[in-house]
């Protein structure tokens, strides 16, 4: 397929970029289960996402599918984690995920050898994309709580390395969060004892190695919310690339002191916000996100740094909220147009229906790979095409969002001179706003629609959001260049 938008330009075609907080600004992330993207053979092989095991998914298959993901324009891909993990058939299947790890410092075989992750980290900055690689730094993982085999565990061996056994029973409490493990019987996870100097020095010494063995760009930090926050800063340093943290809060004023300690993390406030606004015609879902979105912006340390998603392997995907396809496009639209760092889950583009775990772990290979327009392939395309485009000007990357709701039905993202319209409407219906604040008479383009309109002389724009799809209203003398539209 000939791509219709290049990823931003680099000067280190081929190196690993270390890239930082600013740098991943710009970016657009595309999300993957190592297990459940790609067979290195390219078959069809079977795979029940019910029966929670290893299906062969490969860091080679995936290097071999990367056109696909650069098709849609996506700019850095996160993988899951790289450690050897649980291999037991458990109560809960087996650890294909990456996230019951036995050991740190060893690679898991499932997915390769140190030789086929460094090609894959190849390949990833030979297209300039940045990679970013998910690590488990909270817990290990055993099969049964009697026995449990610290000493084989690397590089933390030893049970005082650990803290002592007791169950999270309530995620509200916050020192139990972060003291007792998770898990249970079947399968307990052992919690790292970040309180212990030696076990930090350690934690410091691995993700230093990680970073510079594999050339990684980027860190998503699973279960922040679960070690202590002051842990993260040196261990973050140590790392000397962007982090951005799992710390699964729906409230602005327990996400946003997670930026203090970190770059960034998942915008789990928005998440349920937008679910709850475009899944239905209701307009009072459309003023509470405008409303905790300017709360975001103005209590988070930068909330352009925040990775924003509609679906991940923790959540449900947006096509078990809904099938209408204009709301499938309005959850896709938030999320490359939020104001933070676009991420999306692997199959968001085929419209996977996976409701939760195991269910939204699907084999990808079963979707047989399709572009085009039927789901949300090339829809992806355009969007991130008219994003990396913006994002050339660092000012639009730094920019912070504003929300609107224009009616109860219609909500406004604006981002340096960018209004993105998105209507709860669902397909086949229009909805009517004005747009203020443009020049008089200024001629403007849809960049997702190519439609044209023209500011009146006092700098409002009439327009009618056809079939409840985003709208993207900007200066047609500012898109010269675009490759959308035309332009």
């Amino acid at each position: 397929m000939l791509l219709k938008t290049l990823v931003p330009t680099l000067s280190l075609a081929g190196a690993a970029f270390a890239a930082s907080a600013d740098d991943w600004r710009s970016r657009s992330i595309y999300q993957v289960i190592v297990d459940r993207f790609a067979l290195e053979d390219g078959s069809n092989g079977a795979c029940n996402p019910n029966d929670a095991v290893f299906c062969g998914g490969s860091w080679n298959g995936l290097k071999n599918k990367l056109d696909y993901i650069q098709g849609m324009g996506f700019s850095a891909i996160w993988i899951s984690p790289v450690g050897r993990a649980l291999d037991n058939t458990t109560a809960y299947g087996q650890g294909y995920h990456g996230y019951w790890p036995t050991s740190y410092t060893d690679l898991n075989s499932h997915f390769g050898n140190e030789d086929d992750l460094k090609s894959l980290s190849q390949a990833v900055h030979d297209r300039g994309m940045y990679l970013m690689v998910d690590v488990v730094v909270n817990h290990f993982a055993s099969w049964g709580d009697s026995n449990v085999p610290f000493s084989s565990f690397s590089p933390l061996n030893a049970e005082n390395m650990f803290h002592s056994k007791c169950y999270i029973t309530d995620w509200s409490n916050q020192e139990m969060a972060e003291q007792c493990w998770m898990g249970d019987s079947n399968v307990p996870l052992p919690d790292v004892n970040t309180e212990n100097d030696q076990v930090v020095g350690l934690l410091k010494d691995y993700v230093s190695n990680l970073v510079t063995k594999y050339s990684i760009d980027g860190l998503r930090l699973d279960a922040a919310k679960s070690i202590r926050k002051d842990f993260w800063p040196d261990f973050c340093g140590a790392a000397g690339v962007y982090c951005t943290g799992e710390a699964w809060f729906n409230g602005v004023e327990q996400l946003c002191p997670y930026q203090d300690y970190m770059d960034s993390v998942h915008n789990y406030v928005m998440q349920p916000y937008a679910v709850n606004a475009f899944k239905s015609a209701s307009s009072d879902a459309i003023s509470s996100l405008a409303n905790v979105m300017n709360s975001l912006a103005s209590s988070c340390k930068d909330a352009t740094l925040l990775t924003s998603f509609m679906e991940n392997h923790d959540n449900a995907r947006m096509g078990a909220v809904t099938s209408d396809m204009a709301r499938l496009k309005t959850f896709a639209a938030i999320t490359v147009f939020s104001g933070g760092v676009p991420t999306v889950y692997y199959g968001q583009e085929q419209a996977f229906k996976g409701a939760s775990d195991p269910n939204n772990r699907e084999p990808l290979w079963t979707s047989g790979y399709a572009t085009g327009s039927d789901k949300l392939y090339d829809y992806f395309n355009t969007l991130n095409t008219l994003r990396n485009f913006l994002v050339k000007d660092s000012s639009f990357a730094s920019a912070q969002a504003q929300y609107t709701a224009l009616s109860g039905s219609v909500l406004q993202i604006e981002k340096s001179g960018l209004r993105v319209l998105l209507a709860n409407t669902g397909s086949g219906q229009d909805s009517s706003v004005t747009v203020g604040g443009w020049s008089a008479n200024e001629s403007l383009v849809d960049a997702l629609g190519c439609t044209h309109v023209t500011a009146d002389g006092s700098g409002n724009a009439h327009v009618t959001v056809k079939g409840g799809l985003p709208v993207a209203l900007y200066p047609e003398s500012k898109l010269s260049g675009l490759g959308l539209c035309s332009m």
